[in-house]
């Protein structure tokens, strides 16, 4: 589907294209293609730091989301676009990190207790940067992520959220 949809694209447009080895496919917009099923949509992501949880991934996401049916006779499968979604890259962080940290800040939390949830929730982060970041917190509030990312040696990126919300937060728009 991806590269149905990069060959559609350099039909009609003029563009540097990206890749997997790249790690994002529209380099010069920052967007970064993503296709899953409505089954269980997630897919994995390249980690590169544990700050990208609390402040987003550093680049916009396009999700295209598909229910694929099989037809056992013929072998065949068809997928069935059933929703398209851009997530602006403000809000690819991760959202029980980010409602966590701003619920803390708003009940006039300090450095200690965003210190806590950061070993609560397990971010893989070091004593140093786990100080950085606290301190950055404080100093400006994170915007609410709506990805549901897990912690692995690359990032696990759920979409089910984004899919609710489209449109009715800034920054998550249904674009089909």
């Amino acid at each position: 589907m991806e590269h149905k949809f990069q060959a559609y694209l350099h039909e009609n447009y003029s563009y540097v294209e990206g890749s997997s080895a790249k790690g994002i496919d529209f380099p010069e917009l920052l967007v970064d293609m993503k296709v899953t099923s409505i089954r269980q949509p997630q897919s994995s992501c390249p980690f590169k730091s544990a700050r990208q949880k609390i402040f987003g991934l550093g680049y916009s996401l396009l999700v295209f989301v598909y229910d694929k049916t099989d037809d056992e006779k013929s072998h065949t499968g068809q997928l069935n676009i059933v929703h398209t979604i851009f997530v602006n890259s403000e809000r690819t962080a991760d959202f029980q990190t980010t409602s966590g940290i701003v619920k803390i800040i708003e009940n006039e939390g300090n450095k200690d207790d965003l210190l806590a949830f950061f070993s609560e929730r397990m971010l893989p982060v070091d004593e140093i940067e786990a100080n950085r970041i606290a301190d950055e917190l404080l100093k400006e509030i994170p915007e609410i992520g709506y990805l549901t990312i897990s912690n692995a040696l690359q990032w696990r990126l759920q979409y089910r959220r984004v899919i609710e919300k489209a449109d009715e937060v800034s920054g998550i728009i249904r674009v089909r």
